[in-house]
This record gives structure tokens, C-alpha cells and sequence, in this order.
């Protein structure tokens, strides 16, 4: 299985471009999830200096990535190229939404 999360207000609470509080259950989560042989893709939009100190800090916990802002080779090997979408089984992102709630949230507008 590949999960790609997001860093702010995931990982950390929002504290951009400082980085805020960990979110510890979802730390311990994935690295567990890790431990069984998943692979983990930090999928942010940070970059330069500020993407550094993310995963410096992830790193800092014992959270590694097989991938950082990128598909793992096995996905861009099986799909025959990279794309900019990251393939992946779930997404964790405090800002995402399943199509049924978007569903539900457009009946209520």
C-alpha cells in the first residue's frame, strides 16, 4: 500500500512557514504502517529550505519517506513514466474531500 500525506495542518498543525505541533497519532500511525511494509510519500507544498526542515523534523520523529513530492519507482515503472499526479491508495490531507462529500456538501449549497 502507498500513502501520501501532507505535512501542514496534517502532520503539524499550521504554522507556515514555522512549523507547528506534531500531530502524534497520525506519526505513530504511519510509522506503524511502515513497520507492516507500506510505503510513505510526503506529498507538501512546501519547497527549498522550508521542505528541508520538514522532513528534517519528520526525520527528527522516525518518519521516513520512500518518496518526498514525488511517485515511488515502482509507479512511475509500472506506469511507464512520472506523472505530476502521485499515485497512490490513500491520500491524508486535512484539506481533502471524498466525492461523496462533495456530493452532499453541493445538495446543501
Amino acid at each position: 500500500m502507498i500513502i501520501a500525506v501532507d505535512f501542514d495542518g496534517t502532520l503539524c498543525f499550521d504554522e507556515w512557514p514555522g512549523i507547528g505541533a506534531p500531530n502524534n497519532a497520525l506519526i505513530k500511525f504511519l510509522k506503524e504502517r511502515k513497520l507492516r511494509g507500506d510505503q510513505l510519500i510526503l506529498w507538501t507544498c512546501r519547497s527549498g529550505k522550508e521542505l528541508e526542515d520538514a522532513v528534517g523534523w519528520c526525520a527528527s520523529r522516525g518518519l521516513l519517506f520512500d518518496a518526498v513530492n514525488d511517485n515511488v519507482p515502482e509507479s512511475i515503472e509500472k506506469y511507464g513514466g512520472n506523472s505530476r499526479k502521485i499515485t497512490c491508495d490513500y491520500y491524508i490531507d486535512d484539506r481533502a474531500m471524498t466525492p461523496d462529500a462533495y456530493n452532499l456538501a453541493r445538495i446543501g449549497a
